[in-house]
């Protein structure tokens, strides 16, 4: 989630975005209220995840962060298309991608339900010395 946006946000420094930006255009899309929403449920997606990966149960949290990761795979890719500095956006992708294929293998090693529990309570400390003075 903050590369995507520390990514972006170092972005501003690259010569010439500002100047995009002002002329309405962002790579080659023009700024409009679809190019803004689209980006603000980008940058939405990996932020939920984080409270997702934290509420859901463990059969839907496997699931739902095998898909959301999956699908980043391409739109992280995308990003270095056209792009002059490839360098700086050569190593965000590279973290990125690295971030997202170790997503895709703990939620494809997660164990598929919760661990039950249905180990016996150990006894308290009482009944241990009750029985060790017996």
């Amino acid at each position: 989630m903050f590369l995507y946006a520390y990514v972006d946000i170092l972005n501003f420094f690259t010569p010439g975005v500002i100047e995009d930006i002002l002329d309405g255009k962002v790579f080659e899309f023009d700024l409009s209220q679809t190019f803004s929403t689209t980006t603000l449920t980008l940058m939405a997606i990996p932020i939920l995840m984080v409270v997702l990966s934290m509420t859901l149960p463990a059969r839907a949290n496997r699931s739902t962060n095998l898909i959301v990761a999956s699908l980043f795979v391409p739109v992280t890719a995308f990003n270095a298309l056209g792009e002059s500095w490839l360098y700086f956006y050569g190593l965000g992708i590279v973290l990125e991608l690295i971030l997202l294929a170790l997503i895709v293998r703990f939620a494809w090693t997660w164990p598929r339900t919760a661990p039950s529990a249905t180990m016996a309570p150990s006894p308290d400390r009482e009944t241990v010395r009750t029985q060790q003075q017996g």
